[in-house]
């Protein structure tokens, strides 16, 4: 099993969670299965980066990192996840949603699901 990188200088938990109970999320990366979620292969694709899911409930790893137990409805996987992977679209900052409207055009169906 390979070693567990640590951020030594980071301790996530001295801070409020990140993200909320049934906040909306998306993965900012690919997830494969590192041994832990079974019935899977070591390194299939669990999540794939873009994907939506939701946070189902909040624990801590090593005393120092939140982990979020996260579920991707179109995976239908619930994995745990660091803040570092996700980002939020429940709680976009105004600036963000603009820019996004500009990309997306007259598709104002999507923004409203980023909302």
């Amino acid at each position: 099993m390979a070693d567990i990188a640590r951020d030594d200088d980071v301790i996530e938990i001295a801070a409020p969670p990140r993200f909320g109970m049934g906040e909306r999320v998306i993965s900012r990366s690919v997830i494969r299965n590192d041994g832990t979620y079974t019935g899977r292969d070591i390194g299939e694709v669990l999540v794939n980066k873009g994907e939506i899911g939701y946070v189902r409930s909040i624990g801590t790893f090593l005393q120092q990192f939140y982990i979020y137990a996260v579920e991707f409805v179109d995976s239908r996987v619930q994995v745990g996840m660091r803040a570092k992977e996700l980002c939020t679209l429940d709680h976009l900052p105004p600036e963000v949603i603009a820019l996004l409207q500009e990309r997306l055009g007259d598709d104002v169906a999507r923004l409203n699901d980023l909302r």
